[in-house]
């Protein structure tokens, strides 16, 4: 039987606390210590769980002899829990280079499940699951936000995104700008929060609803991105196409109207003539 202690990656609650698991619980009030992403932060959360585990510092930019002190408490049989600040540790958190380490160290690495933003955007996006991306956080600077955008639209998965507060409106203008107008987006905001609220439709809903109440562009954003489907995404530019002939009505000719319809939804215009020409008749 081995002596090592074992490693264990441990989800926390998103925003209820009341999402915290038995085992976590268990877990986090029997090992050793605690690393943790930023310990002010957790040492919150273990504050109100009851749970007065000596908690340390590990991220992204700790200092090098970090990870192998963490190991060689572990290997002296001192087992260790992970957190991040919130949800489930290494989905767009740090620490796999941890994980890595000790299953190298022969050390048993153990999850206990829980929360994901990820999942819980998922679950209730009314969008696929059956394929999906996570890309975590959009770029940051312009241009190769949209650069990583145009590279979405062709990607037949469903893909999971973060935003923060303060890029939101610019991240929805873009995929407005960018995505087809029958690509639907999710909108997930504040998950498992008091003031949580949710919204699906296209980038232009999207952004339209987002814009139109300040409280909707605070806090914390996961957008579910519909993948590529050309047959939906064509029905629901004829849809749009459609709408657009009703509005130029006789006050333009069909050629000319079914070049303009055309250009603003990217429907195609044969099948778009063919629709016009039917309702003329």
């Amino acid at each position: 039987m081995s002596n090592k202690g074992i490693l264990y990656i441990v989800a926390t609650p998103i925003g209820n606390l009341g999402d915290i698991s038995v085992r976590a619980r268990d877990v986090l009030q029997d090992v050793h210590k605690i690393a943790a992403e930023n310990t002010r932060h957790s040492k919150l959360l273990l504050q109100k769980l009851g749970i007065d585990t000596e908690l340390f510092a590990y991220h992204d930019f700790s200092d090098g002899d970090v990870a192998p002190s963490i190991i060689d408490e572990l290997l002296q049989g001192n087992s260790i829990a992970l957190i991040s600040d919130a949800g489930t540790p290494l989905i767009s958190d740090p620490g796999y280079k941890l994980v890595r380490l000790a299953r190298e160290s022969g050390i048993s690495v153990l999850p206990i499940p829980g929360a994901s933003s990820v999942t819980a955007a998922l679950s209730v996006s009314g969008l696929e699951t059956d394929r999906f991306a996570f890309e975590g956080f959009l770029p940051k600077k312009t241009r190769a936000r949209q650069k990583f955008l145009q590279g979405l639209k062709k990607e037949k998965r469903t893909v999971v995104l973060f935003e923060s507060t303060h890029r939101i409106l610019d991240c929805l203008r873009d995929m407005e700008e960018i995505f087809p107008i029958g690509k639907q987006v999710f909108v997930a905001r504040e998950l498992s929060k008091k003031f949580e609220t949710h919204f699906l439709g296209s980038a232009s809903e999207c952004l339209q609803w987002v814009e139109s109440d300040k409280n909707q562009q605070k806090g914390e954003f996961v957008l579910v991105v519909q993948g590529s489907n050309e047959s939906e995404i064509e029905a629901a530019r004829q849809v749009a196409a459609l709408k657009i002939l009703e509005l130029l009505g006789d006050s333009v000719s069909i050629k000319d109207a079914v070049a303009i319809a055309s250009e603003i939804s990217g429907a195609r215009k044969n099948q778009l003539y063919e629709k016009a020409l039917a309702s003329k008749s």
